[in-house]
């Protein structure tokens, strides 16, 4: 998904129409005829609409399958209620990070007499 925005950005950038300029008068070139670079930027804003479209395509079945799926979801159990009762995030070794809940008892600690095993 990361891939896809950044295409979808310059992908509409390179859609945009051209900044206008005023053509040159060129004898040999018949009136109505347009330049190789006019063509070029023509081509490269019909692929570039090509593959939007079929980047639509591609993604707006997945959008209507997750929205469908998220109609009867509960958000509510999903909230974080109260911040102080977890730990600060911790990031391991290979990238994930974890969430710890605070303790909601006290730390059982063995008594003078008990030996622990």
């Amino acid at each position: 998904m990361r891939h896809i925005i950044p295409a979808l950005v310059t992908a509409l950038l390179l859609s945009t129409p051209a900044i206008a300029q005023e053509a040159t008068e060129d004898p040999d070139m018949p009136i109505g005829d347009t330049s190789d670079v006019e063509q070029g930027l023509d081509l490269l804003s019909e692929g570039t609409r090509q593959l939007l479209r079929g980047l639509m395509g591609e993604v707006e079945p997945r959008m209507r399958d997750l929205a469908e799926s998220l109609e009867n979801f509960d958000f509510n159990g999903i909230g974080v209620d109260d911040l102080g009762a977890y730990h600060p995030p911790e990031m391991l070794p290979n990238g994930d990070i974890i969430l710890r809940r605070k303790e909601d008892r006290p730390i059982d600690t063995p008594m003078d007499d008990e030996i622990e095993i």
